[in-house]
């Protein structure tokens, strides 16, 4: 019996899908529920195509209301953690939100989890809590130094987690993604944004001089990741799933330019925002090894089959406010 927060969220109704497609064998998935707020970035329709299923329970309830959590928590041996306030931008002007659901909200799942006895708990979290690096790769023992708000409280709820681990032995497992793209992700982060745009014929904005790097890790690849550590992590464990794809935004904005064979004339360049990392990288070394992890989406294909996605479901961004 598992529990996923944040299920009808981009990443969390990915892994939700494929856990009740019997993608992920090793997990349980007689009674699958979902507990979701359906905030701004929630959306029902992300579970269509499993809607019908009769070992799905969706409940609408926040992280942040113990009584709500309390009451999802029952029954359940498995909790996979995906439910956070995650846009940059957002946190800069006011990190309040972002404080309660990835701090706060993370602490009532961790309390609650521990009164019925849940028997691991999976903190999905991201490469930005480490910082920027100009070179080399994080490991999973490096301090944790986040740059925004939003990394802050990610790095807050890491650490949350951990102590539950420490202090009451509470099986715990975190785990770090690069940066994820794919269908469904809502249209304010970069590549659902840039594609949305080019799309409706309009320009892209590109922060700064674009140099900025990243590693691009498929949707599908950073769920399978979780999923293994799910099963297979070491209590207390810490574990990377990356994209092994470092790209600067300039170098995605001219991969995505060239799907659509248009120029850099649809490009407008604004001004960097505060504290943006220059560089992130995670070594995925320990988590090859235990886990068994490697990405098996390529880059170009990922990218081509992201663009197609939502250019064959515009009424579902459209809905929400793409573009």
């Amino acid at each position: 019996m598992t529990l996923v927060t944040g299920g009808a969220g981009f990443i969390g109704s990915h892994f939700v899908r494929a856990l009740l497609s019997g993608e992920y064998p090793e997990l349980d998935a007689t009674r699958v529920s979902v507990l979701d707020c359906l905030g701004y970035a929630g959306n029902r329709v992300n579970l269509a195509s499993v809607a019908d299923d009769p070992r799905l329970d969706f409940v609408e309830g926040d992280i942040r209301d113990p009584v709500a959590v309390d009451t999802a928590m029952r029954g359940h041996r498995l909790v996979v953690h995906f439910a956070a306030e995650t846009h940059v931008d957002r946190s800069i002007p006011d990190s309040g939100p972002f404080v309660q659901a990835n701090v706060v909200g993370t602490q009532s799942l961790l309390s609650a989890a521990l009164r019925h006895g849940v028997e691991r708990f999976v903190q999905v979290s991201t490469d930005e809590v480490y910082g920027s690096t100009s070179t080399g790769s994080f490991v999973e023992e490096d301090p944790l130094r986040p740059s925004s708000p939003y990394a802050a409280s990610k790095a807050a709820g890491d650490l949350m987690a951990q102590c539950y681990h420490r202090t009451h032995g509470m099986d715990v497992v975190v785990t770090r993604g690069s940066n994820t793209y794919g269908p469904f992700q809502y249209p304010e982060k970069i590549i659902p944004r840039f594609v949305t745009r080019l799309l409706n014929g309009g320009t892209v904005p590109l922060y700064g001089d674009g140099a900025n790097v990243r590693d691009w890790l498929y949707v599908d690849d950073h769920c399978r990741g979780v999923a293994l550590a799910a099963a297979r992590g070491r209590s207390g464990g810490v574990y990377h799933v990356g994209g092994g794809v470092e790209l600067t935004n300039a170098e995605l904005t001219s991969r995505l330019l060239e799907l659509y064979g248009l120029g850099w004339d649809r490009v407008e360049y604004v001004d960097d925002r505060k504290g943006h990392d220059r560089r992130y990288s995670l070594d995925t070394t320990a988590t090859a090894s235990e886990l068994g992890y490697a990405p098996r989406q390529g880059i170009d294909e990922g990218l081509e089959a992201t663009a197609r996605w939502y250019a064959d479901n515009r009424d579902w961004w459209e809905a929400i406010g793409g573009a």
